[in-house]
């Protein structure tokens, strides 16, 4: 049996998909809807998916994926660490621990002793994946054999899964990219056009392999789907929520707190991380302080188009 811990849109996404392959258990805190998640109107649950809010039912699973926020992930793992421990934990945080500045595997790996430990991510939107839609993912497991089983087990007829033992390249992408796009969405909101919005994802991406190098990823795992694939996605759909948090900062309007936005919290972590690490990361360090409303749209482009001139 497979269980989802998180009944949000993607947790809910990945448990419908994974029905085609038996039962599966969905969990979330507070399940009060049958048959449809409001997070995703017009989805119903398989007969194969049972939600549920009993948290040990859940975890009578030997294949877990947490499908939780990268924020939230540290917390459950502090409280539910030992009940994980020895099962194979999949991973679907796309993001940096503000208060670690640690992704989700290594968090996982200090919390759950002896188990398993892989990171699901990749361009992917929940609606896509719930509806059936071709969508491809990596499968990030340092464990070969261990990976190979889950992906196996993970894979479906629409939901195409590509391994590597790559970790850390893997998260790291997932988590980056959404930084860039909202540098991306607050160059759409601003009205600066489709060409600066190539720039910003061409020195983005420049600025993920920089990092990701530098913390030991392989560089070829960010031109892959879970870094430049996810990077593409989300730079250029409203679906994102990243870039619509973006757009509104670039017009200046109002965004819905309610929603989950996992660069804002990331670009923070980036920022501290480049301080100590020495790094030069012009783009995430102006959507940190986008973020804190510390520096307007016009402000942060003036500074980075005044930088000195450089080769590529």
């Amino acid at each position: 049996m497979i269980s989802v811990l998180g009944a949000g849109a993607f947790g809910t996404a990945l448990a419908v998909a994974l029905a085609e392959r038996g039962a599966v258990t969905l969990w979330g805190r507070a399940i009060g809807w049958r048959g449809e998640n409001p997070r995703l109107p017009g989805v119903t649950l398989p007969e194969a998916v049972e939600a549920t809010e009993d948290l040990a039912r859940a975890l009578r699973a030997d294949v877990v994926l947490l499908a939780l926020p990268a924020q939230a992930l540290g917390g459950f793992l502090d409280r539910h660490g030992a009940d994980l421990a020895g099962k194979r934990l999949v991973s679907t945080a796309k993001g940096i621990d503000l208060a670690t500045l640690r992704g989700p595997s290594a968090l996982i790996a200090a919390r759950a002793p002896g188990a398993v430990v892989a990171v699901l991510t990749g361009p992917s939107f929940a609606a896509d994946i719930a509806r059936g839609l071709p969508t491809a993912l990596t499968l990030a497991c340092t464990d070969a054999l261990a990976g190979r089983a889950l992906q196996e087990t993970l894979s479906t007829r629409t939901l195409r899964l590509y391994r590597t033992t790559d970790v850390i390249g893997a998260e790291l992408g997932g988590a980056l990219k959404n930084v860039i796009a909202i540098a991306a969405g607050a160059v759409i909101g601003a009205g600066l056009g489709d060409s600066a919005r190539a720039a910003i994802i061409t020195r983005g991406f420049a600025e993920m392999t920089r990092l990701a190098a530098h913390l030991g990823a392989q560089p070829e795992t960010l031109t892959g789907l879970s870094g430049l694939g996810d990077l593409t996605l989300t730079c250029t759909s409203s679906q994102s929520r990243n870039f619509r948090f973006g757009a509104a900062l670039g017009a200046g309007e109002e965004f819905d707190t309610a929603t989950t936005v996992e660069g804002a919290a990331t670009a923070q972590a980036l920022a501290r991380m480049a301080a100590a690490e020495g790094l030069d990361l012009p783009i995430s360090a102006m959507v940190a302080r986008l973020a804190t409303g510390a520096i307007s749209v016009e402000n942060a482009m003036t500074y980075l188009l005044s930088r000195p001139l450089k080769e590529e």
